[in-house]
């Protein structure tokens, strides 16, 4: 299975079963849970067949970009503290928590 390798394994699961959810069990039309396994097997194959590594296309150039303009849009409409900081004190605390 190909999956973001950016995602931690729970993560990546968590991405797989959503798939599964939207395309495979909605709608419940089943009327057996054989039709729910010959469904779920289908989707195994195709998605096994078709999937591709992921490649992202959101570079750090982009991401200073993105924080320059909350900056100024924070500047322009707010006193405080700046999108950037606020950003930045999240990143380091989700990279804290996964420590």
């Amino acid at each position: 299975m190909h999956t973001p390798v950016h995602a931690s394994w729970p993560n990546q699961v968590e991405i797989y079963l959503s798939m599964v959810q939207r395309k495979v069990v909605s709608p419940n039309d089943f009327t057996n849970l054989t039709q729910v396994g010959d469904r779920l097997r289908g989707f195994e194959g195709r998605y096994n067949a078709t999937a591709q590594p992921f490649q992202w296309r959101f570079a750090t150039s982009d991401l200073d970009d993105l924080l320059a303009r909350l900056d100024r849009h924070t500047t322009d409409h707010q006193e405080g503290s700046s999108a950037r900081a606020l950003l930045e004190q999240a990143a380091e605390q989700t990279c804290e928590s996964q420590q």
